[in-house]
């Protein structure tokens, strides 16, 4: 029981990072109702410039926090006029198909600037792990947890107590009734995309500051660990994104500690397998196959 305890403990301070990840894939398809398949590769390009501008100006984490932010907003922004500003919003197979292209054009741009397997990435502060009835949490999870609280907070506060967020909910609900009331459908969408890389960007620098480092596969591994939350926790659904995340990160500490590595992963697709099954609507919707969810 002790080691199901502190699993699943472990697993929710990873899975508070995939709970961004979701939440970024969750805004842009809430709002747009279309999928941003770039959006990893795109916070992957963040992390690298910040592993840059740490090794050629030993700017440290403040440095590369700073670039991190700053890259993955500039490539989320080429992404979106590429692949969404410009193609009609009814055509959401274009633009997730176009954002593919970009993702590849992405990935193959970072492995060219940086040719090695992995990039060092400045680390977190020390912290002192604290200990209780036999449990142990770890320094770098109690600030990974409390900067995605805090990130998770604003967010909130940003969607339900603020005039951008009613325009965001709005165009959620319906992109006709948002443009008669006179909401700027084409503004809100721009910034929508740009709120999301910021929550990725926020993800992206906790998992790669706790890793101490950064690999090219870093969008690939992105892009799947958030959309399987996102799958899991309910399309479209901010609190499912949550959920998702959450869920993903207890389930895979609980098999990589029982069954090891290599079953890990299995275990998670077979989670999501079961959840289209038996949730369609994820764990924060309906259980009618096409419901709809609401930011």
């Amino acid at each position: 029981m002790l080691d199901l305890a502190q699993n699943t403990m472990d697993g929710i301070a990873a899975g508070s990072a995939y709970a961004l990840l979701a939440i970024g894939f969750t805004l842009i398809f809430g709002v747009m109702r279309r999928l941003n398949i770039a959006f990893g590769p795109s916070i992957m390009v963040g992390v690298f410039l910040g592993a840059w501008v740490n090794a050629q100006w030993s700017a440290g984490l403040i440095g590369a926090t700073i670039a991190t932010f700053a890259g993955a907003l500039v490539a989320s922004i080429y992404v979106e006029r590429l692949s969404f500003a410009a193609i009609r919003g009814d055509a959401a197979l274009a633009s997730m198909a176009s954002s593919f292209a970009l993702w590849m054009q992405l990935e193959q741009g970072v492995a060219l600037a940086f040719p090695g397997r992995t990039t060092a990435f400045p680390t977190l502060p020390p912290l002192l792990d604290v200990q209780f009835v036999g449990l142990i949490l770890h320094g770098d999870d109690i600030l990974v947890l409390t900067v995605a609280g805090i990130a998770l907070f604003l967010l909130h506060r940003l969607i339900y107590r603020s005039h951008f967020g009613l325009e965001m909910r709005a165009l959620a609900d319906s992109a006709e009734a948002a443009a008669v009331s006179r909401v700027n459908t084409k503004r809100v969408a721009f910034l929508t995309f740009c709120l999301a890389a910021l929550i990725g960007a926020v993800a992206g620098l906790l998992i790669a500051a706790t890793d101490g480092q950064v690999s090219p596969k870093f969008g690939l591994w992105a892009t799947i660990k958030g959309l399987v939350a996102m799958m899991i926790g309910g399309l479209g659904s901010l609190r499912g994104a949550l959920l998702g995340g959450l869920a993903l990160g207890i389930v895979e500490a609980q098999a990589q500690w029982y069954l090891g590595a290599a079953a890990r992963e299995i275990v998670v697709f077979g989670l999501l397998f079961l959840c289209l099954i038996a949730l369609p609507g994820g764990l924060a919707g309906m259980r009618e196959t096409g419901a709809e969810r609401k930011l």
